[in-house]
C-alpha cells in the first residue's frame, strides 16, 4: 500500500480564518450545500405530492426542512472528528483537528449551536415534530459513541456502514415531517417508506463512492473500501448499491405517478457511473476516485431533484 503525498495544510492568515479553512478542507458548503437543499426539498415536496397537493407547502417547512438536515449533516462531520481523533492524530495529522486548527471543544461549541437553531426552528414551525428531531439527535449521540460497541463495529465494516446509514432516513423523515405535520395529519402519508428506503440506500452510495481511491491514493492508516475490500469489489458494491436505490426510487416515484422520467434520468446516470466505474478499474491513476466521489454527488443531485423538486414544479406549473 502506498502512501499519498499530501499537499501542505492552509494556514489561516487571522484567527477568524480558521473556521472558513476547516469548512474548505472538511465540509465544502458549496458542494454539499446544494445536494443537501435538494434532499430537503425533494423531502418536503414529495410528501406533498402524497398528500394530493400541486405546490410545495409553504416557505417555512421549506426553510426549516433545508437548515435543519443541513445543520444535521454538519453534526455528522463533527461527530466524525470525535470517532476518529485516535486515528487521524496518529495516521492523518494534517487534518483541521489533530494540527489545531481547530479544538474538539470548539466542534463541541458548534454542535450545541446546531442543536439550539434546530430547536428554535422545530418550535417555531411545530412543536409536534420536536420528538422526531429528538430522536435525530439521540441516534447521532450514539454514532458519536459508536454505539458503545467500537471494536465489534469496527471489525465487521459493513455492519459498521448500514448501522451508521440509519440516520439517512431519521434526518429524511424529520424533513418530510415538516411537511404532513404542518399540513395537521397526525400520520406520515402512505407510501413514505419507499422515499426513506432510497435515502438509506443512497447513503451507502454516498459512503462507498467518497472512499474508493487508486493503489496510490491509499494511506496507512486509512480503511478506505477500495482497500477493505480490493477496487474491483468496492467498485461493483458501488455499482449494485446504486442499481438497488434506482429500484427504490422507481417503487417511490410510483406512489406520485411519475416513474417513467425517474428511471429514464436515473438509467442515464448510472449508465455514466458505470463506464466511470470501468475507467478507474482499468486506469487508476492518482487522484482517480475523485471521479467516482463526484459522480456520487451528482447522481444524489439528480436523484432527488428527480424523486420530488421535479415532479411538484410539473405540477405546479402544469396542474393537469
Amino acid at each position: 500500500m502506498h502512501t499519498t503525498s499530501l499537499r501542505a495544510p492552509i494556514a489561516p492568515s487571522r484567527k477568524t480564518d480558521r473556521w472558513w479553512v476547516y469548512q474548505r478542507e472538511r465540509f465544502p458548503v458549496l458542494a454539499h450545500g446544494p445536494v443537501i437543499l435538494a434532499f430537503s426539498l425533494s423531502a418536503v415536496a414529495y410528501s406533498a405530492l402524497l398528500r394530493g397537493a400541486n405546490s410545495l407547502p409553504g416557505w417555512k417547512p421549506c426553510i426549516v426542512a433545508f437548515i435543519s438536515s443541513f445543520l444535521s449533516f454538519l453534526q455528522l462531520r463533527i461527530a466524525d472528528e470525535f470517532k476518529d481523533f485516535e486515528e487521524d492524530s496518529k495516521y492523518r495529522p494534517y487534518r483541521p483537528v489533530p494540527r489545531g486548527l481547530v479544538s474538539l471543544h470548539d466542534l463541541k461549541r458548534v454542535w450545541m449551536g446546531c442543536i439550539a437553531v434546530q430547536l428554535l426552528l422545530c418550535l417555531w414551525l411545530s412543536p409536534r415534530i420536536l420528538w422526531l428531531l429528538i430522536a435525530t439527535w439521540f441516534y447521532l449521540a450514539l454514532m458519536t459513541k459508536e454505539f458503545f460497541a467500537r471494536r465489534w463495529l469496527r471489525a465487521r465494516p459493513v455492519v459498521y456502514m448500514v448501522s451508521h446509514m440509519i440516520i439517512m432516513p431519521l434526518v429524511d423523515f424529520y424533513a418530510t415531517a415538516c411537511d404532513w405535520a404542518t399540513a395537521g395529519q397526525v400520520r406520515p402519508p402512505a407510501g413514505l417508506l419507499w422515499f426513506l428506503l432510497v435515502s438509506f440506500f443512497n447513503g451507502m452510495v454516498v459512503e462507498i463512492g467518497r472512499k474508493i481511491r487508486s493503489s496510490r491514493d491509499e494511506e496507512r492508516g486509512v480503511e478506505t473500501y477500495s482497500f477493505l475490500w480490493g477496487a474491483k469489489r468496492a467498485v461493483l458494491v458501488w455499482f449494485v448499491l446504486m442499481g438497488y436505490t434506482a429500484a427504490f426510487a422507481f417503487l417511490a416515484a410510483r406512489q406520485i405517478r411519475f416513474e417513467a422520467p425517474v428511471a429514464l434520468i436515473l438509467s442515464l446516470v448510472i449508465a455514466i457511473g458505470a463506464a466511470l466505474g470501468l475507467l478507474f478499474l482499468q486506469s487508476q491513476k492518482p487522484g482517480a476516485g475523485k471521479r467516482l466521489e463526484a459522480m456520487t454527488g451528482v447522481w444524489s443531485l439528480l436523484l432527488y431533484i428527480s424523486l420530488g423538486v421535479l415532479p411538484i414544479a410539473l405540477r405546479h406549473w402544469s396542474p393537469q
